[in-house]
């Protein structure tokens, strides 16, 4: 008998960094039953953040799921639903492990900071689940801390996300005087016991002075439920009863739509809040029932789109959303959207055409595993036995394929050089870059033979720190470790034409490749195919070029754009068209074209007015007021430009662009100004051309 899809939520907790998580998903974990010991961040006993890493600096850095279980307000006798919960990092530097888990995501459940709203990475994560349509909940936590302001919170919500918050909660009391919590839709306080970790409490009627300001926002709520249920907004407009049953229908309907986001309010350090947002994640956000089905293309027509429902007896398919080595094989974690896949089954990876074998399921509860015999629609699990899988590709039954919409990742902006220590760490630094590769999208390695180094490629200082540690540690290479240096690129400014001719006569058949291209700047425009930006465009007529080695030049052209004419970096945004030639009846080859291509556009961009461009970051700094001017001092000598700057009670915010060469070290720097009060959050914004004193710089310290 197929099981019922209506009670399971696929969610995740996604936040800026700090506004407390990994707090919330351990106080979900204790109060659903599935842990017995509530983890403390602070203390480093967290279940979710279960590596040493994380332990040991108090952040997440890999997306932890788990299964839990859980009846409306934990009452034996209420129906169970089951929440497949993923608890995603705050640290920009690992923004590939949000992007990713709100790419299998029904529903998410965003976390802010009581005291500060919406901050920079709430922007980044807001973002991420806009992008992939995912409904999503509010929960303004830490309401117990000093400065906590719920309406702020609700108004930063509003104005900074463009998100349409709809409170159906709202505090009693703020700060030290935080208590209890009102609940909108059935008008009741609720009072958690601290000594029994928040496991019982009290309903308590509206305090007299919270009443207006309860009835008030109760109305507003109805008014937003109303907008998104043409039944209700009749009996809205012609002041008929309205059951709560009905504001609780719409309310989900409006989330589920994207039309509205509920907000609620608690303190997860302090057990307050919990059960009634786990009572809100059944209420409104979305089975997966509720989502429409997945839409993917056919493997052997890709004109021919395919839809999969998530029904167990459709034809299975899932997409791999991570995947974590270990001593055993890779452990990929995988969201089942169709059908059904047995421990030990034969499934087709469409996306490589590559056979895979299902060996061992597993239901995941961070580093723990519960063996499973099957998976099924709408099940997160983690599967042992896939040999080629990456993230983003797609599993399926092998007669019926799909392609699933694959996931796109930022490209990293920062280097930092590595060498072996002996001959026997050489070997196995290959190994464990390779396994590195597979496990994070957003990492990238490279070897120089000029240097005679290999060059690993992150997101940010605190990403390659952490891979590096990650190599001596856990993977036992020995390397040595360089400074961190930034991912410049190159681009061009005027159009160009340019001629490559290869031509070598050593006896016997020759070599004859011969090609003209014209280069001009290009800027990709969003959802553009041309990720990679180079756009390579053949207008050959007449058959100066065979078919058959346009594409040898097109490769040529690509490998060349990898390494430009000013420092060697990837060239950016360029437009390369294919419209002239000659070639050879006996000479003739793919090589010989490829070389040509590489020299064409050697050639070529050598007239097209190159100039170098560095990765330019978003920047925002929250300092207490007495320290704002040596710190907006600061950052303007780094050739910032600021954006904005914002009072909130003592603490000034600041927002900025930056070039990311300028912020090494500057997390010591801003600890000196400050007497260590301020904190900051960078994350990539753009790339922008190096002033020319500065190129001067960069380009003489490559010599």
């Amino acid at each position: 008998m197929p099981r019922d899809l209506t009670k399971f939520r696929n969610i995740g907790i996604a936040a800026h960094i700090d506004a407390g998580k990994t707090t919330v998903s351990e106080r979900i974990l204790y109060y659903t039953g599935k842990t017995h010991k509530i983890g403390e961040v602070h203390e480093g006993t967290a279940v979710m953040d279960h590596l040493p890493e994380e332990q040991e600096r108090g952040i997440t850095i890999t997306a932890a799921a788990t299964t839990c279980p859980w009846r409306v307000d934990g009452q034996p006798e209420g129906e169970e639903f089951i929440i497949n919960l993923i608890d995603t990092p705050g640290h920009v530097d690992f923004t590939v492990e949000v992007e990713r888990s709100l790419r299998v995501l029904d529903g998410a459940v965003a976390v802010f900071d009581g005291r500060e709203g919406v901050e920079a990475q709430s922007e980044t994560v807001w973002r991420q689940a806009s992008k992939y349509n995912v409904p999503r909940l509010c929960f303004v936590n830490k309401m117990d801390k000093i400065g906590a302001d719920f309406d702020f919170c609700v108004r930063t919500i509003r104005e900074r996300l463009g998100a349409h918050p709809v409170p159906i909660q709202i505090p009693i009391g703020a700060a030290e005087s935080f208590s209890a919590v009102i609940d909108l839709l059935t008008m009741k306080g609720r009072r958690w016991d601290e000594e029994s970790m928040g496991a019982n409490w009290t309903e308590i009627p509206v305090p007299p002075e919270y009443v207006a300001r309860a009835d008030q926002a109760r109305a507003y709520m109805i008014e937003k439920a109303a907008e998104c249920d043409d039944h209700l907004m009749e009996k809205y407009l012609h002041d008929e009863p309205i059951t709560d049953e009905e504001i609780k229908a719409a309310l989900r309907r409006g989330t589920i739509a994207g039309q509205i986001h509920p907000v609620l309010c608690g303190s997860a350090l302090k057990y307050k809040g919990v059960q009634l947002l786990l009572n809100a994640v059944v209420y409104y956000l979305p089975s997966p029932l509720d989502k429409p089905p997945v839409v993917g293309l056919d493997p052997r027509d890709s004109s021919r789109s395919i839809t999969r429902k998530p029904d167990s007896r459709e034809p299975f398919c899932g997409i791999v959303f991570k995947i974590v080595s270990d001593q055993h094989g890779d452990l990929t974690y995988l969201r089942v959207y169709s059908g059904r896949l047995r421990a030990g089954e034969r499934i087709i990876n469409s996306t490589r055409d590559k056979k895979e074998i299902a060996s061992r399921i597993w239901e995941m509860h961070a580093a723990d595993r519960i063996h499973r015999d099957e998976a099924e629609a709408g099940d997160i699990v983690g599967i042992v036995g896939f040999k080629y899988g990456l993230t983003g590709d797609t599993v399926c039954d092998p007669d019926h394929p799909i392609i699933l919409e694959k996931m796109e990742f930022p490209e990293p902006v920062i280097s930092m050089s590595i060498e072996p220590k002996s001959a026997n760490d050489k070997n196995k630094l290959g190994e464990a870059l390779t396994v590195l590769r597979r496990e994070d999208p957003t990492f990238r390695s490279n070897f120089d033979p000029e240097t005679g180094q290999t060059i690993i490629h992150g997101m940010g200082e605190l990403h390659l720190e952490i891979i590096s540690h990650k190599l001596q540690r856990d993977m036992k290479v020995d390397v040595t470790v360089g400074k961190p240096k930034v991912a410049y690129k190159e681009t061009i400014t005027r159009l160009a034409e340019a001629q490559g001719k290869h031509i070598k006569q050593t006896g016997g058949r020759g070599q004859y490749g011969d090609c003209w291209i014209k280069v001009e700047p290009y800027q990709p425009v969003e959802g553009d195919e041309s990720k990679n930006t180079l756009w390579f465009v053949n207008e050959i007529k007449g058959g100066a070029i065979p078919r058959e080695y346009i594409p040898s030049v097109e490769y040529g052209v690509r490998q060349a754009a990898q390494s430009g004419v000013l420092g060697g970096f990837p060239v950016l945004n360029l437009k390369v068209t294919l419209f002239d030639g000659s070639y050879h009846e006996v000479d003739s080859s793919q090589i010989a074209f490829e070389q040509a291509g590489i020299l064409a556009l050697q050639a070529a961009l050598k007239k097209a007015g190159p100039v170098l461009l560095e990765p330019i970051m978003k920047l925002q700094v929250t300092t207490p007021v007495e320290f704002a001017g040596p710190v907006q001092g600061d950052i303007s000598s780094r050739r910032a430009v600021i954006q904005n700057t914002e009072t909130r009670g003592n603490t000034q915010v600041i927002d900025a662009t930056v070039p990311l060469a300028s912020m090494f070290g500057y997390a010591t720097i801003l600890r000196s100004l400050t007497q260590g009060r301020a904190s900051y959050t960078m994350e990539p914004h753009s790339y922008a051309q190096v002033p020319n004193q500065v190129k001067e710089g960069v380009l003489a310290a490559l010599k």
